[in-house]
């Protein structure tokens, strides 16, 4: 039976607003309330715009990178690419040689295998990483703290090769060459390392100096003319003052790799220039014969400290310069270890001190001729003015002696220099009774125009000022006033007069060229592409004196041979003259020694100045030993 219902008159199909709505199931047909459609559309559409939102930010972010890293960074990161494909090898240039006034080399460049770490190439991990030194240390001989420290000094050389100090035997080089592909971030170079004359030639370390690596600061310093991180750099003396000269300019090679990084094709290429080499004053010959004398010298009197400076007087070339004791320059250009340095510091004798240029020592009676010179100058005395001595003088309850008991009777001007009579200084210097004394004011200011009480400007990294004294420098620092006592001791080179050896030898100078002060120098030429170029002497003053004034002093000092305290010179070949010294060193040590002389008289060569440290007499010490450089100089040169 089939069941019919028949649709009303007055239906129509639905609309689509009675429509139902429905959901379609596997097997399963729903309707829905029309409420619940319009909520699901209302949801679908906010999820898209939030998704779309979200998707534009995205966008916006990524595309914000790329312009900065196009803008700021696009150089930075081409150029790591071009590095993927593309390296530069410096070809290191060779330095400058070193040669004394006679052509005799001194310094000389000799290969050196060297131990390099590249921090960015090292393992991350620590454990790894100091296994990997403990490897190192081990193969190498060096404390992997080594390692780490110089890391600390260059913390901003992480793609750089850093050196590490000390020098490496060959042995020891190609056991680490063998392995460098075992052992990330180290490598072994081959550089160049100075070698030093060291024939009986120890004092020269102090005016050679040496080179060392260069320091974190030396290199953000130097880095725009060139230098690098495994570079030398001359640390004291003459290689330092003309590291300019000595350095020459790099070469490089650019290269392009392929993509085992071998070398497919040269780019670029630019020679190294080579530096420049040297030719000083200095005669190494005088100054190998002066360590010997002086060695035996001082054996035999126990001395341990002494300066010898020997100058042209002529142009203020230096043609010796011994400062004992000394040390070994290879031992820094090598680079020194931690115990051989503190072993140098802690010597009692200060091997590192240059004494010669750095030293400030009374200077005794070898101040006497300067405080002539200011008196003779200033028209106070004359040639013949005369002064008697009897002993010395006794101001109040003080007494100011003579060295000579009984004093040396009627003295003037050229004997009170050749025979050191205190008393005619005393009053000369200070004034007694109605004789008015230079004053302290002008025996110092006189001072000043020999070079004394400043730096003689001479071609070395450390010089001493020296120091002159003054009264208000006395109330000022010592909170005392200024006696009279104080004018007799600076007119005798004593009190608070302080000198150094080099500040004597060109003052001594100036009365040996009759009154022109040179500064003094070490170089004497330099030897480039085309020949040598000379170095012109600096005068600083033309006229120091007044030719009489330095004449009468002059005869002084040739009567000090003649008939005063250094009478044994008088037997040399050729006439000399000079002053003889004995300075109070303080306390209970022995009186420093002195000597300073210039021969031959007329047509002076040399100006000799000693100076043995707590060496007792002038006369007895200092004399002797500057006669025997006259003499070989007299006979070899």
């Amino acid at each position: 039976m089939n069941l019919y219902f028949p649709l009303q008159h007055d239906t129509e199909p639905l609309s689509s607003s009675r429509r139902p709505a429905f959901d379609v199931s596997p097997g399963v047909l729903q309707l829905r309330p029309e409420q619940d459609r319009s909520t699901a559309v209302t949801l679908r559409s906010r999820d898209v715009l939030i998704a779309m939102i979200i998707a534009g930010m995205i966008l916006f972010g990524f595309l914000g990178k790329a312009l900065y890293l196009q803008a700021f960074q696009g150089g930075e990161y081409r150029a790591i690419a071009e590095n993927n494909r593309t390296r530069t090898i410096v070809e290191p240039a060779v330095r400058g040689v070193i040669y004394d006034a006679k052509g005799i080399q001194l310094v000389n460049n000799s290969a050196s295998f060297t131990l390099t770490i590249t921090p960015f190439e090292l393992p991350e991990d620590k454990k790894l990483r100091m296994e990997l030194f403990e490897k190192v240390g081990d193969l190498s001989g060096i404390n992997p703290i080594e390692f780490d420290l110089a890391i600390s000094r260059y913390p901003n050389a992480r793609n750089e090769e850093i050196p590490i100090p000390g020098k490496l035997d060959y042995d020891t080089a190609m056991k680490l060459y063998l392995k460098e592909e075992s052992l990330s971030g180290f490598q072994i170079e081959m550089l160049t390392v100075r070698a030093y004359e060291k024939t009986e030639l120890e004092s020269l370390s102090h005016v050679l100096g040496y080179t060392g690596f260069i320091s974190p600061d030396e290199y953000a310093e130097n880095r725009s003319n060139g230098y690098i991180r495994t570079d030398k750099i001359g640390k004291l003396g003459i290689e330092s003052v003309y590291e300019k000269e000595l350095k020459g300019k790099h070469g490089s090679r650019t290269i392009e790799v392929d993509a085992l990084g071998r070398e497919a094709l040269l780019i670029k290429e630019t020679d190294p220039t080579d530096g420049k080499n040297l030719h000083l004053t200095i005669d190494s010959e005088l100054t190998r014969f002066i360590e010997s004398r002086l060695s035996e010298y001082m054996e035999r009197e126990g001395s341990h400290k002494a300066s010898v400076i020997v100058l042209n007087p002529q142009d203020g070339g230096v043609r010796s310069l011994v400062s004992v004791p000394s040390f070994d320059n290879n031992l820094f250009a090598e680079g020194i270890s931690g115990n051989n340095y503190v072993e140098l510091l802690e010597d009692p004798a200060r091997p590192l001190f240059p004494r010669a240029t750095s030293g400030e020592f009374p200077p005794g009676s070898t101040f006497k001729p300067t405080v002539a010179a200011a008196a003779l100058e200033d028209g106070l005395i004359n040639e013949n003015t005369s002064f008697v001595s009897s002993g010395g003088i006794g101001i109040g309850v003080w007494f100011f002696p003579d060295w000579k008991a009984g004093g040396h009777g009627v003295t003037n001007v050229r004997k009170a220099i050749s025979e050191s009579v205190n008393t005619f200084f005393y009053i000369i210097g200070g004034g007694l009774g109605d004789f008015r004394g230079l004053g302290v004011e002008r025996i110092m200011e006189q001072a000043k125009r020999f070079g004394f009480g400043g730096r003689t400007g001479i071609d070395l990294t450390s010089e001493a000022d020296g120091f002159l004294p003054s009264k208000a420098w006395k109330e000022e620092v010592k909170g005392e006033r200024w006696y009279i006592g104080d004018t007799y001791h600076a007119a005798i080179g004593q009190g608070d007069v302080l000198v150094s050896p080099l500040q004597m030898a060109v003052a001594t100078s100036v009365f040996a060229n009759k009154g022109i002060l040179y500064e003094p120098h070490i170089l004497g030429s330099i030897e480039n592409g085309e020949g040598k170029e000379f170095f012109s002497p600096v005068v600083r003053n033309e006229q120091v004196m007044s030719p009489s004034t330095i004449n009468t002093v002059r005869e002084g000092m040739r009567d000090t041979v003649r008939s005063g305290s250094a009478r044994s010179l008088s037997l040399l070949p050729e006439a000399v003259a000079g002053k003889t010294g004995t300075a109070q060193a303080g306390g209970d040590r022995e009186n420093h020694a002195w000597f300073t002389s210039f021969g031959p008289f007329e047509t002076p060569e040399l100006v000799v100045t000693v100076l043995v440290e707590e060496g007792g007499e002038g006369s007895s010490v200092a004399v002797p030993l500057a006669r025997d450089i006259y003499s070989w100089w007299f006979v070899n040169r």
